[in-house]
């Protein structure tokens, strides 16, 4: 369950007009934002055009400066535009193949970033060789409640999954792309990314420039600046959900540090969709709760209550953070010409849980091994073949992740009392909860694999009535959404009497207190 949260990367941390506000107050991040907006400082839109590679010697300067000996100016091979997991990522995968990297980031490192620091299983099996994890506690039971109501813990022998602080972790991966070789520029603030005009010198190269005028020329750019991404608005990437997240680290003294150590919370929260959580980190509590954007007071009541619920009121908080989360629509495109996107500046997010990390790590090693191609494409054709192989692999891996996290927040948005229900009344849910923050298993992988798992969806589907694809927020799953998460051949199968008798027989069982001991 870790989430990015709207912890963004680079130029990141930069939101649409009218979104939540810089600054770290969580009542002013309550308010709204425009769908798809920038801000001052990320990327901003240009027009696309294919560049061609860069010839052996004819990259930079170790230090970035200097010219080609022709008299042309220098072109890296891939710059990426955010040093967060997904830039950082993308980084290391470029210069691990032996091009050389530009890596751009705005801030200074180490730097806060709105985030719950949860690291599951895919985000470990995505770290670099030799990666430390700085772990400030590790997981071995989950407390579910029901606004409060109806807590049960499930406990776990093995580690479920780790915590971390963005800070810290966001540093060390930038650490392990500069041993790779890239080469790191703090305090670059991106204005826009253009594919022709006065700032590109012929139409085989991509031009980033930063807020001062310099221009850098790029045989592929990699977008990694979050959510409210310009890159991402001059690829023509398409957001269909906009949550609104709002946190607090609140330091405490060791005898309540004691008694969370180990220990996250799962609260599922009074608007549709909604949930809070508790991530322990040493002498301080990570506390934060997330709800669909449009819903900025309620958010905020939902967190003050949630926090005094707890018994924390009486600490003061060192920091409060607000930051908006976006997952791309379907059809939403991941390149234009020699620039892809990858992370927040996707909309790549686990819909359900907003789960943003696995998801920085993964498509960022994917765009950084695909931007090495795109750079070193023959013409502007095979440049194109290269960004749309990376589409696909994007696609039919986290892609179908996706679609079936629509699918349960569809569920969780409906009826939250069926979904605590079954995680804490089920043996099998908890199972599968614990496989997949593990990493043993993925939402997808279940649904596809496992005939239990897609039928037991099935069964949530009929009762939730998603074929209209709307659930209360406005945002639930369409056809196409169940198509991609369903093997073929699974039209019309019956609904099974066991999964059935499952699904009936957890109403009302999360009425059930207390503690029990799980996998």
């Amino acid at each position: 369950m870790s989430s990015e949260h709207a912890g963004n990367a680079g130029p990141e941390n930069t939101e649409p007009e009218g979104a939540a506000p810089e600054g770290t107050g969580a009542e002013a991040a309550t308010r709204d934002a425009g769908p798809d907006g920038t801000a001052d400082g990320s990327v901003g839109d240009g027009e696309g055009a294919d560049a061609a590679p860069v010839a052996d010697g004819q990259g930079p300067d170790p230090d970035g400066e200097g010219s080609d000996s022709d008299g042309a100016a220098d072109v890296w091979d891939v710059v990426v535009v955010g040093a967060g997991p997904a830039g950082a990522s993308a980084a290391y995968a470029a210069a691990v193949a032996g091009r050389r990297v530009l890596l751009l980031e705005k801030s200074e490192l180490p730097r806060y970033k709105t985030c719950g620091g949860g690291i599951i299983g895919p985000s470990r099996d995505s770290l670099p060789p030799g990666f430390e994890l700085p772990l400030q506690d590790r997981v071995h039971a989950v407390t579910f409640s029901l606004e409060g109501r109806f807590a049960r813990t499930r406990r776990s022998r093995r580690m479920l999954f780790g915590l971390i602080n963005r800070p810290e972790f966001d540093a060390q991966l930038v650490q392990h792309a500069q041993k790779a070789g890239a080469q790191l520029r703090t305090g670059a603030t991106v204005t826009r990314v253009e594919q022709h005009g006065p700032a590109v010198p012929d139409r085989r190269t991509a031009a980033v420039v930063l807020a001062d005028g310099e221009t850098i020329l790029a045989r592929a750019v990699v977008g990694a600046d979050g959510s409210a991404s310009r890159i991402g608005a001059h690829v023509g990437v398409k957001m269909g959900q906009v949550d609104l997240g709002l946190e607090a680290e609140i330091p405490v003294p060791p005898s309540v540090a004691e008694d969370w150590k180990g220990r996250v919370l799962i609260d599922w929260g009074p608007m549709p969709g909604s949930y809070g959580w508790v991530f322990p980190k040493g002498d301080t509590l990570t506390v934060g709760v997330i709800s669909a954007r449009g819903e900025g007071a309620a958010t905020k009541r939902y967190l003050e209550d949630f926090v005094a619920r707890l018994g924390l009121a009486g600490f003061e908080p060192s920091i409060s953070s607000g930051h908006l989360t976006r997952c791309r629509t379907d059809d939403s495109p991941l390149s234009r010409g020699r620039v892809l996107v990858c992370g927040d500046a996707a909309g790549l997010l686990e819909p359900w849980t907003r789960e943003g990390i696995s998801y920085a790590l993964r498509s960022g090693r994917l765009a950084g091994e695909w931007a090495v191609r795109v750079a070193e494409a023959n013409d502007a054709v095979d440049a194109r073949r290269q960004a749309l192989n990376y589409a696909f692999a994007i696609k039919a891996g986290l892609g179908v992740e996706m679609a079936v996290g629509r699918r349960m927040l569809a569920v969780f948005e409906r009826r939250p009392g069926l979904l605590h229900a079954t995680l804490t009344g089920l043996r099998p849910a908890w199972n599968a909860f614990a496989d997949i923050t593990r990493g043993s298993a993925t939402l997808g992988g279940m649904v596809r694999s496992n005939g239990l798992a897609r039928r037991a969806l099935e069964v949530l589907d009929k009762r939730m009535d998603t074929s209209s694809g709307v659930g209360p927020a406005g945002r639930g799953v369409t056809a196409k959404d169940r198509d991609a998460s369903e093997p073929e051949g699974t039209e019309g199968t019956d609904e099974p009497g066991a999964v059935r008798g499952a699904a009936e027989g957890t109403e009302g069982a999360g009425e059930t207190k207390g503690t029990e001991t799980g996998v």
